[in-house]
């Protein structure tokens, strides 16, 4: 029996990791494509005449087994891999992508849906109805259901080739982290790291019975390294490692990859009547087009270029003052800013740390929901997990109703990706009168308690906690009925606006209170330590933008063009970072070759949307503001407007409900300090 393709019996209808063994998935898979397929046919071959119910709903809901089967198995892929798992891996996503094609090519079922299209006008739908018969037809419609036979032929096997090839991409990044290590057994070589960051390298040396310290391309080794080691030698080392990943011409190299996918992307576009990657994909954002997107990034270029260069010139004149250094590298970046921070503001992530005990973080997070939106938080152990670091909750509201299952992973390992996400095991949706509640999970990468310590995070790991929890917030408030709308099933550049608006929290007093306390003595985070935090917040903001909008731009670079001419990764690379380069190139290192946000996320074409949430989330923010922080009046005006209704709406409609005008962008100037308060 495979467990795969029969009802869940674990509580709350979770997922029974414990009994799922890796030979499951692919015919548990096959199965479940078939019982899909066969859903489908039973709506193509309906008798009655095409409804929106017989029809639309129908579709909606058919594949829910395959769909439960692919979140656990990808979600797996990206935090609990394994060669086993990443061979399954391509030979599933050719299955899953053949058969995508199979619904939105399946000439009958498309004339059912337009059937239902065009009487839209006619028929008594509310604005959820009439947003998911929008987004069914559009499916078919963009990709590729009134194409001709030859070119549908043609879009499998493009659509076929890019799964594949994002996958090796995303195996070959994965792979990469996994082989570098830099093993030291001179101490006077690590001067500058903190105790704790010397702790766990030693630790790490001893897992592997290795003397000495071992330092890896995992973040919570690799950041601590560039920020404090005084020996500029080794960071230059650890930061060439990690800028070359995959970009080293042999087994997992990615040049041909990030070519291929650029290739095969504009190909697709092409083919389905777009200019390019980017008219295609920006059509169902806010954004619309590229040259909004270009217009939005240069203009942000415009305002954060003038600060940045004044921030590189002081941090330039500081290490020369220092140290003599006459020329700033990648690998200084880290470590003076460091070191000026300090100085300007008394402020250091080793002062901060010993009041971000994860655990205290955790619960802070969890009280500020509580305050916001009623929620409680309960630790389970009833439910089954896919690794011993991983946390279960139960969530509730202040009725004892059941909101969400929880699950957090914080921690890093061989068989995880680096970075932090959300992602969901079962989405939210409302079927014959039930309420069906979603499981979301968040995945980090913080450092682990050591022998001697807890787990103290930086305050950058705190924000980033805390941005990934307003994603979580965000799938586990869904009330809509249906699963392709609920949550964060939204425009792309506005899902970033939950997760980042909550950032906003670990900067205020209120909030702080709340959680920051001495991991020894229980000490309530110093005042004089908040004021620095919010002092220093705006610090190097404009250096920071200038980074983001390179990403940003980098994006474009690959998308918004035919790159058919393109044949080398790095001059291309090079162009797109002309007007915001501030540091000399590393000739060994190349971004594009591991940037899997958009080579193997979802965010090609999209990598502005940090920043367009960004204009989004100082706005909404001010608003809190203005009230106060936890104002049940605003927090419910959010939870109703944006965090429970999905994608039912378009998103600036949802927005001016919520804040009652569009968002300006005055709001994140003034926070970032590019204009005058």
């Amino acid at each position: 029996m495979n467990i795969l393709n029969n009802p869940f019996t674990a509580p709350y209808n979770s997922a029974p990791f414990s009994q799922i063994k890796d030979e499951h998935f692919l015919p548990a898979f096959k199965i479940a494509i078939e019982q899909a397929k066969a859903e489908i046919d039973e709506i193509v071959n309906h008798t009655d005449a095409p409804t929106f119910e017989n029809t639309i709903e129908a579709l909606e809901f058919s594949g829910q087994q395959l769909d439960r089967i692919s979140s656990i198995f990808f979600n797996l892929n990206s935090a609990e891999t394994s060669d086993t798992i990443q061979k399954i891996a391509q030979e599933v996503s050719p299955l899953l992508s053949e058969f995508s094609n199979d619904i939105t090519l399946n000439q009958e079922l498309f004339k059912r849906i337009k059937v239902i299209y065009d009487q839209r006008d006619s028929l008594e739908l509310n604005v959820e109805q009439k947003t998911l018969l929008d987004k069914k037809y559009k499916s078919f419609s963009r990709n590729g259901a009134k194409l001709p036979e030859d070119k549908k032929k043609k879009l499998r096997e493009i659509d076929k080739e890019l799964s594949q090839l994002k996958l090796k991409f995303g195996e070959n990044v994965l792979a990469e982290t996994n082989n570098y290590e830099m093993h030291i057994v001179i101490e006077d070589e690590l001067s500058g790291l903190p105790e704790g960051e010397l702790e766990a390298a030693k630790q790490l040396a001893e897992s592997k019975n290795k003397e000495g310290w071992l330092f890896t391309l995992d973040y919570p080794s690799y950041i601590p390294f560039m920020t404090y080691a005084d020996n500029r030698v080794l960071r230059k080392k650890l930061s060439i490692a990690a800028g070359k990943k995959a970009f080293k011409r042999d087994k997992f190299d990615n040049q041909n990859n990030v070519l291929n996918i650029a290739k095969f992307r504009f190909e697709r576009a092409q083919l389905l009547g777009y200019k390019t990657h980017a008219h295609f994909v920006l059509e169902e954002r806010m954004a619309k087009t590229p040259e909004k997107v270009e217009e939005f990034l240069n203009e942000l270029l415009t305002k954060a270029k003038p600060a940045a260069i004044r921030e590189f010139t002081q941090l330039q004149k500081f290490a020369t003052d220092l140290d003599s250094i006459h020329q700033l590298e990648k690998w200084d970046s880290a470590y003076y800013s460091e070191k000026l921070k300090q100085n300007l503001f008394e402020l250091d992530d080793e002062r901060l740390k010993p009041y971000f005990k994860l655990d205290n973080v955790i619960k802070g997070a969890f009280i500020i929901a509580e305050k916001l939106y009623g929620l409680q938080f309960e630790e389970i152990t009833n439910i089954d997990k896919y690794h011993d670091d991983v946390l279960t909750y139960k969530v509730t509201d202040e009725n004892g109703e059941l909101v969400s299952i929880f699950y957090a992973d914080f921690f890093p390992r061989a068989g995880k990706r680096n970075g932090a996400w959300m992602t969901s095991y079962k989405p939210q949706s409302i079927k014959k009168g039930e309420n069906d509640r979603p499981h979301i999970s968040i995945v980090c990468n913080f450092t682990k308690p050591t022998k001697s310590k807890p787990s103290l995070l930086t305050f950058n790991e705190v924000t980033t906690l805390f941005h990934e929890f307003g994603h979580a917030l965000h799938g586990m408030l869904a009330n809509t009925t249906y699963p392709s709308l609920s949550g964060t099933s939204v425009f792309w550049d506005f899902v970033e606006l939950p997760s980042q608006v909550l950032e906003n929290w670990c900067y205020e007093k209120e909030a702080l209170e709340l959680f920051a306390k001495h991991y020894q003595t229980g000490e309530v985070i110093p005042m004089e330590l908040v004021q620095k935090i919010k002092d220093s917040a705006a610090f190097h903001e404009g250096m920071q933008t200038l980074r983001q909008l390179s990403f940003g731009l980098l994006d474009m670079n690959w998308h918004g063009i035919d790159p058919t001419e393109i044949t080398d990764v790095k001059t291309h690379e090079l162009k797109a970072f002309e007007g915001t380069q501030l540091f000399p190139d590393v000739l060994e290192n190349c971004m594009s070759t591991s940037f899997s946000h958009i080579f193997q996320g979802g965010y090609s074409s999209g990598y502005y949307s940090y920043k367009w949430a960004e204009v989004l989330d100082a706005d909404a923010f001010e608003f809190f503001q203005e009230k106060g922080i936890f104002d049940k009046e605003v927090a419910t005006k959010f939870k109703d407007n944006i965090l429970s209704k999905g994608g039912i709406e378009d998103p600036m409609v949802l927005y001016k409900r919520f804040r009652g005008a569009e968002p300006r962008p005055d709001a994140l100037l003034k926070r970032a300090g590019l204009v005058e308060k």
